[in-house]
């Protein structure tokens, strides 16, 4: 199954963020905009993993997540990777998140996964371009002074993703404490 590691932002910043979306999706057609049910900050994408690997990164995780204590964030700003994805970042507690990320690498790849060898750029996928068509440098412009609220990342995501795309947790782990379902 394919398989990712990440962090979801509360109703309340997904909301905000939409509404600062919605704005610009009005005068902007050249990407295919990701729903917010599906927005997420992808600590690390696992790709294929079969079952006895996954039940090594389910107890790697629960290590990592009872040993590191939950981050402040806010979503912020837009940019872009090339034509091709349009994002928001992070602000706030970027050291903690990115020793969470080194965190969350290192126990999938103790259980086996062999992950890309890339930094991490915090980000979190709004919408990709269309084959071909140029213009997410307007989008990432218009979208440039986004400033969201600050809120709690508490709970650390392990997510089968299947055609479509659709989502689903496979566990969850409160962040400085058990698992919390699943």
């Amino acid at each position: 199954m394919r398989a990712f590691v990440a962090l979801v932002p509360p109703p309340e910043a997904v909301a905000e963020l939409a509404d600062a979306v919605a704005a610009v999706r009005r005068d902007h057609r050249v990407a295919r905009w990701t729903p917010p049910e599906q927005w997420h900050l992808t600590l690390a994408f696992l790709g294929e993993i079969d079952e006895p690997t996954l039940d090594g990164v389910r107890a790697g995780l629960a290590a990592v997540a009872a040993r590191s204590a939950p981050v402040e964030l806010a979503l912020s700003g837009a940019g872009r990777f090339g034509e091709r994805v349009l994002w928001t970042g992070f602000a706030g507690d970027t050291d903690a998140l990115a020793a969470l990320a080194a965190g969350v690498a290192a126990a999938a790849r103790t259980a086996g996964v062999a992950l890309e060898d890339r930094d991490f750029r915090a980000h979190l996928t709004l919408a990709r371009g269309r084959g071909g068509v140029s213009g997410l440098g307007q989008v990432v412009r218009a979208l440039s002074g986004f400033a969201g609220r600050r809120w709690r990342a508490e709970t650390l995501h392990l997510v089968r993703s299947r055609p479509g795309p659709r989502y689903d947790d496979l566990a969850t782990w409160r962040l400085a404490g058990g698992l919390t379902d699943r």
